[in-house]
């Protein structure tokens, strides 16, 4: 497909889609009608398969991701973050939650799927459990330490699996948290109208200007020449590792420290003349897995599908409730943050935004919100989907086929 062309489609979709989350008060948000327009149109046909490569937008959100995670660190203070450890338990806890319920109805259910179009191959109800777990509460880390796994013993039907949820779980993700978050805002909009939330008190000055760069490096190239320096070594420490500390990980604890010792700025990629390309870019990183749908593969899968989302999705709302409650954080507030396994960053981020906004009528009103809920859900995409996910399912995948 045309270079340009695609370009321009994606760009129409994500108008459309904004749109849409303006008119309906984020009810609708942008990433959900974004992803219901890009998989009727890869299933119907009118979008070619590579409509997202051949925008040059995918290759370019591999290469700026980390930089935005860089940024997302320096959105949240040092002690902000030490201020999360809650949101980190909870986030554990839904991944355990959703790990738990599917194992249990997996040897309550039982049933085998064997299906001619995955060479006959036989596949457990525990290898879907396990699979299931992996895909849910991760991104492709997680997706693709399931596929080797399965392949590995030559299931492939389990390998198909965890590459269907992936895509279809931000079509459930985004719209249940669309409206969890709303409400959490809503909540948030009476504490703040009674003065029981304070406003978000604006960086210094000086900070905001400068921070302790030298002044050549403060303009465009020269902050993502900086800030690229630094999403290099988290990938150097992810490759010495063998990625127990992740790039991604790093790179978020990289922009916290540098923001902290005033080295950057607080939001150092804001005003740059790139940031908002580079925003748009990771973006469509969401919806790149719905273009290798095929209706075959999922009415094949459907079962484990269907029981994949609904018992994870109890598994994780009842477990995420249960530390939420306990160390003081409202329902919605819970519910949302375990629903972060779904889909991770940048719907974290923009589902955040989208929510506050909403329930603001002033921009300090916004930004008290916003200053609620954005380092919770930041933190615990990290938490489910980058961190606990990928411990649970290497450990999970040794046992698939066994």
């Amino acid at each position: 497909m045309n270079a340009v062309l695609a370009f321009v489609v994606v760009m129409l979709v994500w108008t459309v889609s904004e749109f849409v989350a303006r008119k309906t008060k984020s009810l609708l948000s942008s990433l959900f009608v974004a992803s219901i327009i890009f998989l009727v149109g890869f299933l119907t046909g009118i979008f070619p398969e590579d409509l997202l490569q051949a925008s040059s937008l995918l290759a370019l959100a591999g290469v700026v991701v980390g930089f935005v995670i860089v940024h997302l660190g320096t959105m949240i203070s040092l002690d902000d973050f030490k201020k999360q450890w809650r949101t980190l338990m909870v986030g554990i806890a839904a991944v355990v939650g959703m790990g738990v319920l599917l194992l249990a109805a997996a040897y309550l259910v039982g049933g085998d799927v064997t299906d001619s179009e995955y060479d006959g191959l036989v596949a457990t109800a525990r290898d879907f459990a396990l699979a299931g777990t992996g895909a849910l509460s991760g991104g492709t880390i997680s997706v693709l330490i399931i596929q080797e796994a399965a392949l590995g013993v030559g299931l492939t039907a389990v390998a198909v699996f965890p590459v269907l949820i992936a895509a279809l779980q931000g079509l459930i993700g985004f719209p249940l948290t669309s409206l969890i978050l709303r409400r959490e805002a809503a909540r948030l909009s009476g504490a703040y109208r009674a003065g029981e939330l304070e406003d978000v008190a604006p960086p210094e000055a000086s900070q905001v200007q400068e921070g302790r760069l030298p002044a050549f490096l403060r303009n465009t190239p020269g902050t993502l020449f900086i800030v690229g320096v630094v999403v290099l070594l988290s990938i150097g420490i992810n490759n010495l590792t063998d990625g127990v500390l992740n790039t991604f990980v790093m790179a978020l604890i990289f922009g916290i420290v540098l923001r902290s010792t005033r080295v950057f700025k607080p939001s150092v990629l804001s005003g740059i003349d790139s940031f908002g390309l580079m925003m748009l870019a990771i973006m469509i990183l969401v919806f790149g897995p719905l273009a290798t749908v095929e209706p075959a593969d999922v009415a094949a899968l459907a079962g484990p599908l269907a029981i994949a989302f609904v018992v994870g999705l109890a598994g994780m709302a009842l477990f995420a409730l249960i530390v939420g409650r306990l160390v003081g954080y409202s329902t919605s507030m819970s519910l949302a943050i375990g629903l972060t396994s779904l889909y991770g960053f940048p719907g974290t981020m923009i589902l955040s935004q989208e929510a506050a906004r909403g329930a603001g009528e002033t921009p300090e009103e916004t930004a008290a919100i916003e200053g609620q809920i954005l380092p919770k859900m930041i933190v615990a995409g990290f938490s489910t989907v980058t961190i606990t996910s990928v411990v649970i399912t290497s450990i999970l995948a040794g046992g698939i086929g066994g």
